[in-house]
């Protein structure tokens, strides 16, 4: 399991490694198969309607002093272009284009899209005339 975090606690368990950070997003991957995370699972878990349990994410994050990537759209915009970046540059990616691989839409496009969400957010961040 991953998740992305904007910042991270100086020490995290065992069962959680930093994989990469770029532009104030650690990626962070959890071994959810660690009898210490199960536990820490099972300690946070409420019910979310009858019958079935699961936790949340904030909870979760809390416990483990990280803080979650801002839900402020035009930050999550930002992130994705990093990522889209990360990811064109990424040599498993170059292999797999190298070895023939040619989807419809392509990486070029989804910047492209990311790019076209960003213009429209500023143009509404915009007071009208």
């Amino acid at each position: 399991m991953k998740l992305y975090a904007k910042t991270i606690a100086q020490n995290l368990p065992d069962w959680a490694t930093v994989i990469t950070k770029s532009a104030d997003l650690f990626e962070i991957e959890i071994n959810d198969e660690h009898p210490n995370f199960q536990s820490l699972l099972e300690e946070l878990a409420t019910e979310i309607e009858p019958g079935t349990f699961g936790v949340k994410a904030e909870d979760l994050c809390s416990r483990l002093g990280i803080e979650m990537s801002n839900s402020n759209l035009h930050y999550l915009v930002e992130q994705a272009q990093t990522l889209i970046s990360l990811i064109a540059t990424h040599s498993d990616y170059k292999q797999l284009l190298e070895a023939g691989y040619q989807p419809d839409l392509n990486i070029a496009d989804a910047s492209t899209a990311l790019t076209y969400l960003q213009w429209e957010l500023e143009r509404n961040r915009e007071p009208s005339a």
